[in-house]
């Protein structure tokens, strides 16, 4: 999937919302983080910046950790100052993922149209297939059947369900996990 430049920016604002966090752990919290010695240093330092020379340091770090793996990051910041920050990310991939479904879903209407062929409710295409590895609870049929209503009525009422089945899926996998946890 193609990310556009609107969804790159709001990537890079997640991220650095992120470090603004990061640089106000303790420094011991800080030290315990998953990122090199070089990036804990900038961390450190950016804690005791004020201002615009602190908004320059956060923005230089989150260049700097953007291609990083960053689940580790988000934990550590769920579990010092809350899990606001997680949560929202997760509810923007979702997002993304919505939007990514609808526009497949229009350019794949499209691509009928112009060759004269019946368009289904069970289409297939790239971003289902991504959604099943993402989430393999999914049910990709009723997936690709909402957004083919949508693109066929533009009512807004099957984007918002495609987004409710997406959380609720998050949700389960949520409370399953943090089940499993407790068991162990």
């Amino acid at each position: 999937m193609q990310i556009s430049r609107s969804e790159q920016k709001r990537r890079m604002k997640d991220i650095e919302s992120l470090v603004a966090e990061l640089v106000t752990l303790p420094a011991p919290v800080i030290d315990r983080s998953p990122c090199s010695d070089d990036i804990k240093l900038l961390l450190r330092e950016a804690g005791k910046l004020q201002g615009s020379g602190r908004q320059r340091h956060i923005k230089y770090i989150t260049k700097l950790i953007q291609d990083l793996p960053l689940a580790e990051l988000y934990d550590l910041v769920g579990k010092h100052r809350g899990k606001a920050l997680a949560d929202q990310k997760k509810l923007h991939t979702l997002e993304f993922y919505r939007d990514a479904l609808i526009n497949e879903a229009l350019e794949k209407r499209d691509v009928c149209r112009e060759t004269n062929t019946e368009w289904v409710e069970n289409w297939t295409g790239d971003t289902l297939t991504e959604l099943k590895e993402y989430m393999p609870e999914i049910d990709a049929l009723a997936l690709s059947r909402l957004a083919y209503l949508f693109v066929q009525t533009r009512n807004p009422r099957h984007s918002r369900e495609i987004f409710r089945y997406l959380r609720a899926i998050q949700e389960l996998r949520q409370r399953n996990s943090e089940r499993l946890a407790r068991a162990e």
